[in-house]
């Protein structure tokens, strides 16, 4: 019996040592990537600006077909249009780095969108009313999607898969599968498109905000740093003390306000909402979610990475319509994008893995 029970405490104490070392290697790893970097890395600073510098290559290489693309006024009017991508893909950003999928983001914009116009269009409630009530239900839609995968342990393609499509049957209910248009929406038109800095949308600076907002949470905070170390391991994440499930049902949560915010600003653009037109932005967004976890910070997802990979993305749409491509282009790129992001980015993560 004694020895019986030596073997097995070598055994347990074994276990202690590995995941050990393995929590003080993502430690290290965690402060490594978010700390601050000295000298100078000609193989780090191209993986770093490696997308800044293709995404200059293919303006140049388009506008060498096509000299419009050499102009301000098209890039104008795209940092303003694919904002809504890029407040999208932040919230989605925050339950990938955790470990989960939310698929229901574009469903949950949706939905904010349509909330927003019915209450102010037909009940009259006053537009930031209106607002406050489709961010705090974006964040419900997220607690929902937090309690089915942290309550019942069903996995988050699932869950966020199933709950998108529930919300847009009740988007369907909600606005009769029509759209809804209003006079009352101007002012918050005016407070998202209609009015311009530098030529741009006010939308593309809100996005602009909350990605250095995100930012400082990922850089510079304690739950930015705590939401790292859950996405590196989550079993060594709850043997340290962090409270893995609140980490991971508040980055749920918050993805659900953020895409709920997205929605806003996408009423505000187009000042009306449409039954399903949104639902369009969910590929793009993970595209550029994945495209932006090879740069700035490879090997992990980040702000300004999707920011700088929303653009790119849609800087090749953009060429493509000026050399007169067809519109199935347009699925063809981003479909691609999203495969050849993913692969990539299995790339560098298993390179650091090494490192």
């Amino acid at each position: 019996m004694t020895s019986g029970h030596d073997e097995a405490l070598k055994a347990y104490e074994a276990r202690i040592a590995a995941l050990e070392a393995k929590l003080k290697a993502i430690e290290d790893q965690v402060v490594r990537e978010a700390g601050p970097r000295s000298g100078f890395d000609v193989k780090s600073a191209a993986e770093r600006y490696g997308l800044l510098v293709a995404w200059a290559l293919l303006i140049i290489g388009f506008g060498l077909f096509s000299p419009p693309m050499l102009s301000w006024a098209p890039y104008a009017s795209m940092f303003g249009f694919n904002s809504i991508i890029v407040v999208l893909t932040l919230g989605l950003i925050l339950p990938l780095t955790a470990g989960d999928f939310d698929l229901s983001g574009a469903s949950i914009l949706t939905l904010a969108s349509m909330l927003v116009a019915i209450l102010n269009v037909k009940a009259g409630v006053p537009i930031a009313v209106a607002v406050v009530l489709a961010i705090v239900l974006g964040a419900a839609v997220g607690a929902v999607n937090a309690f089915f995968i942290l309550y019942f342990r069903i996995h988050s393609l699932i869950v966020t898969l199933g709950v998108g499509y529930f919300i847009n049957g009740v988007i369907l209910w909600m606005s009769n599968s029509a759209v809804v248009f209003g006079q009352s929406l101007s002012a918050l038109v005016n407070v998202v498109f209609a009015t311009k800095i530098l030529g741009i949308a006010l939308l593309f600076w809100y996005a602009l905000l909350l990605t250095i907002g995100l930012w400082y949470v990922f850089e510079f905070t304690a739950a930015g740093r705590r939401l790292l170390f859950v996405g590196r391991g989550r079993e060594v994440a709850r043997l340290s003390g962090v409270k893995v499930e609140r980490v991971r049902a508040g980055a749920l949560m918050a993805s659900g306000a953020i895409s709920a915010f997205a929605g806003v600003l996408y009423v505000g653009m187009r000042g009306s909402a449409d039954p399903s037109s949104g639902l369009a932005f969910l590929l793009p967004a993970f595209a550029a979610a994945f495209l932006g976890s090879t740069a700035i910070y490879p090997g992990r997802f980040n702000p300004w990475g999707a920011f700088v990979g929303v653009f790119f993305l849609s800087t090749g749409i953009l060429g493509l319509n000026f050399l007169g491509a067809d519109s199935y282009v347009q699925n063809l790129f981003y479909g691609g994008g999203l495969v050849v992001a993913v692969s990539i980015s299995q790339l560098v993560r298993k390179r650091q893995a090494m490192d």
